[in-house]
């Protein structure tokens, strides 16, 4: 992580939690050289992107451009993690990947995949229910379900449901930028009548050649007896690498690789979804309570006893924060009173640098995941900075799929030009998170005359058009417990509880920020110094002219 330069001046108890967080477990970034094997694997990344883009752009372009999509061409261009995704997708054989994308831009041009909307397709073919996504594997990936009794095999047909599947994928690619996400073959009371291998045959393309890096695994659940053959010609299909991606499973051991709350019943999960159309099926994002805020019309639906549980956290947390102010000092102190103590202490948790998501209303920060601990570990907090780079008043509001699990402070709010805002999720109560739990930020610039008012914001996004909100997907990620540190003993001796590392690794992660604001304003203050000291000298050489020209002509 690249820490900003005004944390050098910042008290020693800083230094030294910047070591706790982010550096390697032994205390030392390059002490093996980590670091510099992870730069040279970027370069090299980044030289096989550049190389891929140039060789499509002499070999395959000038012959082919009438068959590609510029849509597609000019993404190629752009953004480098679909290239990486191909590269991946044919172990970084630069060959291999351009036959990928030449493959796939003449299978996305022939689909017009960049226009499929719901507009386009029949009604008819959402409301069946045969395909949809809903819920998240073990891992946190999303579910692809194809309910496979629902499919009609119908020649006239094929065509639209082809467009379906290209639909779906690109729907969820554009909006989780490309996460990868588990099939589920949904089996059960199934027979001959619903084989329909083109139709498999398609979906199985779609995901080794034409969506990189796009599969995780394909669960099969009760397949029957009889259609044994008909897999073993999928399996075909799939190619060595991908055949270990396959799981047949029955109701006995299906929650291996999918939990219980997004299995239905018959598959002997809890999940009560049921499939229904319109609107189109997705996340169930809700407004999750505000901590230690405003109750927003969204909420109104919440009982008396909520609102008195939220007025009773608020003042818990006034009472955390100043005994984390307490904490604070007394770790200061123990710092001041070490210095000359060398250990190294190991971190409790592994954690990432902090990554950026460039949107063209707000920046965001983290860009894709929310670390929480697990109960073990007992980390409840994250932080969300929101950063406005346009030059207006900016709203916005965030929701989850958990809203009984996690308080936000502020939920729903407004962001000012130029500003940043930090957001605090917390986990409520007894609650963990989990991999499948799910966060939302929609934001929408405000016109100058609108107020930012919890009444004037219920009716905005009563009224801004969906176009116009831009949205922002985050996902958790759940640490594992570790042993005790060095740090931990100190702790416990001194009957500090555990829960310090996180608060103060917070408070950290506030301050990497605010280095970083001020680094930008010191940086505009050098330019404008140095544009003042050139404007001095130039302003001091025509005074010296004027003085010598004066001189002349007296002479």
């Amino acid at each position: 992580m690249a820490t900003p330069t005004l944390l050098g001046h910042a008290p020693r108890v800083t230094r030294r939690l910047h070591r706790l967080f982010f550096l390697s477990p032994c205390g030392c970034r390059a002490r093996y050289g980590r670091p510099r094997r992870a730069m040279a694997d970027q370069q090299d990344k980044a030289a096989l992107i550049a190389e891929t883009r140039r060789r499509f752009e002499a070999e395959y372009l000038p012959d082919k451009s009438d068959k590609y999509d510029s849509r597609d061409v000019e993404r190629l261009q752009q953004d480098d993690k679909w290239v990486e995704n191909y590269l991946i997708w044919r172990h970084d054989v630069v060959d291999d990947t351009l036959k990928m994308i030449d493959e796939s831009f003449q299978w996305r041009k022939e689909y017009t995949v960049n226009d499929l909307t719901e507009s386009v397709l029949p009604k008819w073919l959402f409301e069946s229910g045969a395909l949809f996504l809903h819920g998240y594997d073990k891992e946190g990936y999303k579910l692809f379900w194809f309910k496979v009794k629902l499919h009609v095999r119908d020649q006239k047909q094929q065509l639209d449901k082809k467009k379906l599947v290209a639909f779906w994928l690109e729907h969820y690619a554009k909006r989780d930028h490309g996460k990868p996400l588990t099939v589920v073959f949904d089996m059960a009371e199934t027979g001959i009548s619903h084989i329909d291998l083109d139709f498999v045959r398609f979906i199985v393309n779609c995901f080794t050649d034409y969506y990189p890096n796009f599969l995780t695994k394909i669960v099969i659940f009760e397949m029957p007896w009889i259609m044994n053959a008909a897999f073993k010609i999928v399996k075909g299909w799939l190619g060595p690498d991908a055949i270990s991606m396959l799981k047949f499973t029955n109701k006995s051991d299906v929650q291996e690789y999918i939990s219980g709350e997004y299995l239905p019943p018959h598959m002997g999960g809890t999940d009560s979804f049921k499939y229904s159309y319109p609107p189109l099926v997705d996340d169930d994002f809700q407004t999750p309570l505000c901590e230690n805020g405003p109750i927003t019309s969204e909420d109104e639906h919440e009982s008396k006893e909520e609102i008195d549980t939220e007025t009773k956290e608020s003042g818990d947390l006034n009472e955390e924060q100043n005994l984390n102010q307490k904490k604070m000092n007394s770790v200061e102190q123990i710092s001041k009173s070490e210095e000359n103590d060398k250990t190294e202490f190991k971190p409790k948790n592994a954690k990432k640098a902090l990554t950026t998501f460039k949107g063209p209303l707000l920046h965001i920060s983290p860009a894709e995941e929310l670390y929480f601990g697990s109960k073990e570990t007992g980390e409840k907090k994250c932080l969300i900075v929101l950063t406005n780079v346009t030059k207006n008043v900016v709203a916005f509001k965030v929701r989850t799929t958990a809203p009984e699990k996690y308080r936000v402070k502020p939920s729903n709010s407004s962001c000012e030009p130029g500003t940043s805002l930090d957001i605090i999720v917390s986990l409520h109560g007894g609650f963990s998170a989990s991999l499948q739990d799910r966060f939302l930020i929609m934001a929408a610039e405000m016109d100058q005359s609108s107020g930012s008012g919890v009444p004037e914001l219920a009716q905005f996004w009563k009224e801004v058009p969906r176009t116009k909100v831009m949205e922002h997907r985050l996902r958790c990620h759940v640490i594992e417990s570790s042993k005790p540190s060095t740090l931990t003993l100190k702790e416990n001796a001194l009957n500090i509880p555990a829960k310090t590392n996180e608060d103060l690794h917070m408070q950290l992660t506030h301050l990497l920020q605010i280095n970083k604001r001020l680094q930008e304003q010191i940086d505009r203050c050098l330019w404008f110094q140095q544009l003042s000291v050139v404007l001095s000298s130039l302003s001091v050489t025509i005074v010296a002219f004027c003085f010598y020209l004066a001189y002349s002509q007296r002479s």
